[in-house]
């Protein structure tokens, strides 16, 4: 009793302990008194300190999130996933929706390379793929992009406007942008040009230059376009430091100077944030370091600035050039002539979710249409991995 006065006096309610006013329901009096009989004083003083605590995480530690038991909503869970799978629209190539689930909203995908292999390329051509109606297919002609028309935004970090829009008329016309930039055509390739313009013009496909950005403006351009737009699946080129991070980070700090990993790992996290509290799509990218070249394993481990930028993605991947000493240890499955000889290799490092990872996608590339296309699938000793080709289709509306 004296420790429940002493409480009292600094200002706790602790009637629900012990109510010495009650006078009217003594069912209530009597299972106080029982509960106070048999507590300890630890016991009791636990009791009010688990009050303060709640107050605290609630106000102070800004924990908002309670537990949920593990069985909870989990029949209904089982019953979405039999309906929505766990897959996204669909990006470019064959075996790379395998291995990804396609572009899942709330993902944050990170496909790096260095300099010259693609990555600035691959990602035009999956954010055409998924916005643009149709593309042109070597031997076939016009045929349906994945994606369909799905909003997306481009967030170009380096090129200017006239840089990407050739970009995209080769993806979409299979013409090479050599032949653009001089304006000399073969064949049929002007007319495929000037139709994958008007696919283009029609398409939910809009982007940004953001040459020096900050976190607030990558997130305040994405808000707004998808609040202007619907944007659901980001494509931004690339994760670097700027002179704007730099200025920010530095008076978000107060004047501490932090490292550029530090910096890197910030922008990262933030992505994935965006990720989740408006629930889109977002894929980027990083150069690599110079360690790139001799690992046996290419991971996060070969990420430029920082491995711990890898930390927050959901599937991580490396664009590479195929070298002598891959062709020696595919040598006998080249020689079964059953697939043809890749020019680039796709390390899959990271893949939450997804069972393919420490794997390599044997590619053939040709960037001057923005095409890189997975042949087959080795793990990292080089040993085949028999993969099916996922085929992911977005369903049509009914008009009824």
């Amino acid at each position: 009793m004296s420790l429940l006065r002493a409480y009292d006096r600094y200002g706790f309610d602790v009637s629900d302990i012990y109510d010495p006013d009650n006078i009217l329901d003594t069912k209530k009096r009597q299972l106080q008194e029982e509960w106070l009989d048999n507590a300890s004083l630890e016991k009791i003083a636990q009791r009010i300190d688990d009050k303060i605590e709640e107050i605290k995480y609630k106000y102070v530690a800004e924990m908002e999130n309670d537990a949920y038991q593990a069985g909870n909503d989990i029949d209904e869970l089982i019953d979405d996933l039999l309906e929505h799978p766990e897959v996204g629209a669909p990006l470019f190539g064959p075996l790379i929706n395998t291995v990804t689930r396609g572009a899942r909203l709330n993902k944050f995908y990170l496909r790096s390379a260095a300099t010259g292999v693609g990555k600035s390329r691959s990602m035009i051509a999956d954010a055409c793929y998924l916005s643009c109606e149709k593309y042109y297919q070597e031997g076939i002609g016009w045929i349906k992009s994945g994606g369909g028309g799905e909003p997306v935004l481009f967030i170009s970090t380096e090129q200017t406007k006239d840089e990407i829009q050739t970009m995209m008329l080769a993806f979409l016309s299979n013409v090479n942008e050599d032949h653009i930039l001089n304006g000399k055509y073969v064949g049929d390739e002007l007319a495929r040009v000037r139709e994958a313009a008007q696919y283009l013009r029609k398409a939910n496909l809009f982007v940004v230059e953001m040459p020096d950005f900050s976190l607030r403006d990558v997130e305040n351009v994405i808000k707004k376009n998808i609040r202007d737009h619907g944007i659901k699946y980001v494509f931004h080129d690339y994760i670097h430091t700027s002179m704007k991070i730099l200025e920010e980070i530095s008076k978000r700090s107060g004047g501490v100077k932090l490292r550029e990993d530090n910096i890197l790992f910030m922008l990262s996290t933030r992505l994935k944030d965006i990720c989740n509290q408006y629930g889109i799509f977002i894929m980027s990218a990083t150069q690599l370091n110079a360690d790139y070249q001799y690992s046996e394993t290419p991971d996060q481990n070969v990420l430029r600035g920082s491995k711990a930028i890898a930390d927050k993605i959901d599937v991580g991947m490396l664009l590479l050039q195929a070298r002598d000493n891959d062709y020696q240890s595919l040598e006998k499955i080249l020689e079964t002539n059953t697939f043809e000889r890749p020019t680039i290799k796709l390390s899959v490092y990271k893949n939450r979710r997804g069972k393919y990872k420490g794997i390599y996608l044997w590619c053939k590339a040709d960037l001057g249409c923005c095409r890189i296309i997975p042949i087959f699938c080795t793990d990292w000793s080089y040993e085949l991995v028999d993969m099916e080709n996922v085929k992911i289709r977005i369903a049509e509306d009914s008009a009824f």
